[in-house]
């Protein structure tokens, strides 16, 4: 059993690296930031429809940046194309990765002995759903470093939160500046 003292802080670990120890050249880093302007000005739409969603598992979520298909990344392209899915979910590595409650216990331990403790009254099922999203986005883009956060795809932020489910969900936030 684990010893528990403090509540259980979203985003409250983000590892400090430099660009010298991510290996990120500028070209990658204008991708990256290009990725992330783009997500935002995709059209006022995407709350409204599923016309966006080519692997026909997505729904629609509560902010236009949330609105991302699997197949609108070309990380995760690559995984779906190189197993030839439809659809980011039905990959193994997603399912063993993200979804496998085993594999995110050690997560949890792994998390409670970086950052301290957690809460009795979190919510397993929370822990869990934070975990996979980590999981999700170390697998498809590995080392992000601080303050460098990605958009996961609909189908499988719904596919987590619906294995995981919370009475109460938190979209994507950017970090802050």
């Amino acid at each position: 059993m684990l010893l528990v003292l403090f509540k259980f802080t979203r985003f409250s670990f983000v590892p400090c690296r430099n660009r010298d120890q991510l290996n990120v050249s500028d070209s990658e880093s204008s991708e990256i930031e290009f990725e992330e302007e783009n997500v935002g000005n995709q059209g006022n739409t995407r709350t409204d429809n599923l016309a966006w969603c080519d692997c026909e598992n997505c729904v629609m979520m509560e902010k236009e940046e949330e609105c991302l298909c699997c197949h609108e990344l070309a990380q995760v392209i690559e995984k779906i194309d190189s197993r030839n899915l439809k659809c980011i979910t039905h990959h193994e590595g997603f399912q063993g990765n993200c979804l496998n409650v085993d594999v995110l216990e050690v997560s949890l331990y792994e998390f409670v002995e970086r950052d301290g403790p957690i809460d009795d009254n979190e919510p397993i099922h929370e822990l869990y759903r934070y975990l996979a999203y980590r999981r999700f986005t170390r697998w498809i883009w590995h080392v992000l470093g601080k303050n460098r956060r990605k958009v996961i795809p609909a189908c499988a932020v719904k596919t987590i939160r619906d294995t995981f489910p919370s009475e109460s969900y938190v979209g994507f936030k950017y970090p802050r500046p």
